[in-house]
């Protein structure tokens, strides 16, 4: 009896226990005694846990109230010896509070609570798991039990679930004689053992569901389980809640980093933190591994391990500790061999496909499968997290993955299939963005393409929306594959993708990124002997440069177009270079040199027969004429307009058309009249997706409204054409719109003077 109230004493919250002292009492007539242990222990237990007492607790309590003797095989197997604790020591650990809290759901007491962590390798699981554990460790009276499943080990096969069976029932402190031989009885007798027991069982690093299933407790229990599978069957047929945790925040990286490397050591150095946060890519492992190294080498400068990281050929080999246990490159290598060959090589070829993300239909292409293959194939990589389904039919790889991706392509020879797979998706790329243009653009077409590349799967857009949308979603994955045409010598692929994209960059007010495709496009163009494509390119660029504030660059550079389209006798690249310089002007704010150029154009378009160029010069003249206040012409002009535009089913000549209209109403103080115009054109705009031209016709409806005297309306309108400037990075017109509300704010009264009929 003393030595049983000794341990009851070290273990008050341990169930079994007491229901060993309650049957001492009991035998001992001392039936008062025993209900009062009973009471104190549930008070403890509500009071530290917030739990009710166990099955086997309460029924004893009951045969003590009812004065009848318990059978002892209500307390099978008690080991008599001290709960198992076998959790490893608790490690340094940030952040990852929605994991956590997910833990926490999961687990709630009084379930039958499996957590299954689930992700790749260096991600941090184990780590969580170990971290949830010791913070919880007091929920688990009866012990804890852990093991290393080594379901993914390079070098050693996975435990077996009869071996880790034997070691818990080891541990809980079974007699080895006691232990039946047959596999199905040794897991009946460690769920037994366990019955109404508070454990805590970790199982690390699980390779399926099969291994996991004989190693499942009663309800009492909870287990976590890491894996990199999604162990989908225990999720289906158990209940077990998955979680995933996801790369540290920036922030979360620089609190660990600082925890073991000294908030001094952080600060002396913040660019090199920045760097080396940057190249770890939020994953807990590669991080740890870099602290390890600089604590190491103390009189190791941080900024020479972040030039070491920076250079993707060496970052793989700077996170390579010769310890496989620590070392991310050993780690991702786990979950790369226990792939089939054809994921394995899928796996591979995304480790070169340009951008940071890539969709079904390019998979498919970069692949040369069908889709539904292509599907089965990424759902493979999916299950051991080596790529995630970030959204329906969208898939992305993290940057060391990817990495190592590239590395394996490299190591395993698979030089000549990149190749090939570079080829189909670039290809893919490069027709599926033509067609897209011209739904968004089908008056002409810029060029004739090649015959698609066997294997590259294009998919166009069904329509004018799915297109937008398509460019929307594809935008850095078309730059970054343009790129790579230049990097593989495709010189017609790089300018046909920067056309390809312009009307989708000047709808949507991207022009940095316009910028950019026209740059490289314009460099591969000046290799062409022809010379009517290298003057195009060099004209939208030189356009691009004037739209993001390079003006007098951009008239210099374009008079010089000028001259070369005049001397090679292209009257149709003279029409649009005289476009372009009206617009170069007009941004100067030169509109009578703008109208010049604009009537010179217009009447190369007329003389050419070019109705869609007639329509783009005819709004020109319109716009600049009634800026320069002649009225009467502008009058003459929009009598002409509608019909070009009607003919020609032209819908962003006839939103220019309303726009110009707008301005003339506003001119001549007819302020609803031009509102009314504004929001047609508004109408049109949205509809055509051209995200640019609504921030002026914004703009324009807050100066109506201004001039009315209407400021509240005034200031809704102004501040959503800001939002837009600001997004399109147009500084100019952000300061410009910026001043008008400051006006508004400071003196409602004097907004009419604030805003000339020459501003507008």
């Amino acid at each position: 009896m003393s030595q049983l109230r000794s341990l009851t004493m070290e273990h008050p919250l341990r169930e079994r226990l007491a229901a060993l002292l309650m049957l001492a009492l009991h035998r001992e007539g001392r039936q008062a005694d025993a209900l009062e242990h009973y009471r104190r222990v549930r008070s403890r237990l509500a009071e530290e846990l917030g739990v009710d007492p166990g099955s086997l607790l309460r029924r004893v309590h009951q045969r003590v109230l009812t004065a009848e003797l318990p059978d002892e095989s209500v307390v099978v197997n008690f080991p008599g010896a001290a709960p198992p604790r076998q959790l490893p020591p608790p490690v340094q650990f940030v952040g990852k509070e929605r994991e956590l809290a997910a833990l926490d759901s999961a687990t709630r007491a009084g379930s039958a609570a499996i957590a299954v962590i689930v992700g790749a390798g260096g991600i941090g699981k184990t780590w969580l798991a170990l971290h949830w554990a010791h913070r919880n460790v007091r929920r688990f009276p009866d012990g804890h039990l852990f093991v290393d499943l080594r379901g993914f080990d390079p070098t050693e096969q996975p435990m077996s679930p009869e071996a880790a069976v034997l070691g818990f029932l080891d541990a809980l402190g079974v007699s080895p004689a006691a232990i039946p031989a047959a596999p199905d009885a040794q897991a009946a007798l460690y769920r037994r053992v366990l019955t109404d027991k508070r454990v805590l069982v970790v199982l690390d690093n699980a390779r399926d569901t099969d291994q996991v299933l004989p190693l499942l407790p009663g309800p009492s229990c909870t287990v976590l389980v890491t894996s990199r599978h999604q162990l989908g069957g225990l999720v289906a047929a158990h209940g077990a809640q998955p979680v995933a945790p996801d790369v540290l925040t920036d922030t979360e990286a620089r609190e660990l980093l600082a925890t073991r490397l000294g908030q001094d050591r952080i600060a002396a150095e913040p660019e090199a933190v920045v760097d080396l946060l940057a190249d770890c890519a939020g994953f807990p492992l590669p991080l740890g591994i870099v602290a390890a190294r600089a604590r190491l080498f103390p009189q190791l400068p941080l900024s020479l391990l972040a030039a070491e990281l920076n250079h993707a050929a060496s970052r793989l080999n700077a996170l390579d500790t010769g310890d496989r246990r620590a070392d991310f490159r050993a780690a991702l290598s786990w979950s790369y061999k226990a792939l089939d060959a054809d994921a394995a090589e899928v796996f591979r070829l995304l480790g070169v496909a340009p951008g940071p993300d890539i969709g079904l239909s390019a998979a498919a292409g970069l692949m040369a499968r069908s889709m539904p293959t292509t599907r089965n194939l990424l759902r493979r990589l999916e299950q051991v997290h080596l790529v995630q389904q970030y959204r329906p039919g969208r898939y992305r790889t993290h940057d060391l993955i990817k990495l190592y991706a590239h590395d394996r392509a490299v190591q395993d020879h698979f030089a000549e299939e990149c190749e090939a797979a570079l080829s189909r998706l670039v290809d893919h790329y490069v027709h599926t963005a033509f067609a897209a243009e011209r739904l968004l653009n089908p008056r002409c077409a810029p060029f004739v393409l090649d015959p698609p590349v066997p294997g590259s799967r294009p998919d166009p857009p069904p329509d004018r929306t799915a297109a937008l949308r398509w460019f929307e979603t594809e935008r850095l994955n078309l730059l970054a594959a343009q790129q790579t045409a230049v990097e593989r010598e495709q010189h017609g692929l790089v300018w046909q993708l920067a056309w390809s994209l312009s009307v989708f960059h000047t709808r949507r007010g991207h022009r940095p990124d316009e910028v950019v495709a026209w740059r490289t496009g314009v460099d591969v163009t000046e290799w062409r002997a022809d010379p009517v494509i290298r003057n195009r390119a060099r004209r939208l660029l030189d356009c691009s440069c004037a739209g993001r504030g390079g003006r007098r660059e951009a008239v210099e550079h374009l008079q010089h177009a000028l001259v070369l389209v005049q001397c090679s006798g292209d009257p149709v690249g003279q029409a649009h270079t005289h476009r372009a310089l009206a617009w170069a002007w007009g941004r100067q704010g030169d509109d009578e040199r703008a109208l010049e150029h604009s009537r010179r154009a217009l009447r190369l378009f007329q003389s050419l027969d070019l109705p869609v160029g007639q329509v783009e010069a005819l709004n020109w003249v319109t716009w600049l004429s009634s800026r320069l206040g002649a009225h009467g012409q502008v009058h003459a002009y929009c009598h002409r307009a509608p019909d070009l535009h009607h003919d020609h089913q032209h819908r962003e000549g006839e939103a220019t058309t309303l726009e110009g209209l707008g301005r003339l109403a506003h001119q001549t103080g007819r302020y609803a009249e031009a509102r009314g115009f504004y929001q047609q054109a508004l109408v049109l705009c949205r509809d055509l997706g051209i995200i640019h031209q609504e921030a002026d016709l914004l703009d324009g409806i807050g100066q109506a409204y201004a001039a009315g005297g209407r400021d509240n309306q005034a200031r809704i309108a102004w501040q959503h054409a800001l939002e837009l400037y600001r997004a399109q990075h147009r500084l100019d017109d952000v300061e410009r719109v910026r001043r008008r509300l400051i006006t508004l704010t400071d003196d409602p009264a004097a907004h009419g003077r604030a805003f000339s009929a020459r501003e507008t």
